[in-house]
């Protein structure tokens, strides 16, 4: 599993142009799931999301978790994120786990958040969606499971 953290000001995405997810400030995470992601990988990226220190304390210091801060969630699934551009012009995205099994370790991965009492806002799985955001900072980290 692959997933890129942008610490937001300000989010939201859109579906044919209407809002259906934003959030005030947190982070907005970019989703990416290949076939050999288990729970496991869902578990620990999602705890890593929400116990990372990239929020500012009273000092400046980036010594605050998504936890600490109080921030909210704009998850966004991307396909994308696994898009192979080794060879050619085109990208090929056979490392991207299929609609099916991608859909149910994103849900997974949003739960895991909520479950931990952070609100969660989401685009829409598969849709053509328009994501806007204020990255704060810019604060930007790309993190793979598989590079524990």
């Amino acid at each position: 599993m692959k997933i890129v953290i942008q610490r937001a000001k300000d989010a939201s995405v859109s579906v044919g142009g209407k809002i259906i997810g934003a959030i005030e400030s947190g982070l907005v995470i970019l989703v990416g799931v290949t076939h050999e992601d288990t729970q496991e990988d869902v578990q620990y990226l999602a705890q890593k999301c929400i116990n990372l220190r990239i929020f500012e304390d009273e000092a400046g210091k980036m010594n605050l978790s998504l936890k600490d801060f109080g921030g909210k969630v704009l998850s966004i699934s991307q396909f994308t994120l696994y898009g192979d551009t080794r060879k050619g012009r085109r990208p090929s995205f056979v490392h991207a786990a299929k609609p099916e099994a991608a859909l149910a370790l994103y849900e997974m991965f949003n739960k895991e958040i909520e479950n931990e009492g952070i609100a969660v806002e989401t685009g829409e799985f598969g849709a053509d969606m328009a994501v806007r955001l204020t990255n704060d900072g810019p604060v930007t980290f790309i993190l793979d499971s598989k590079e524990r």
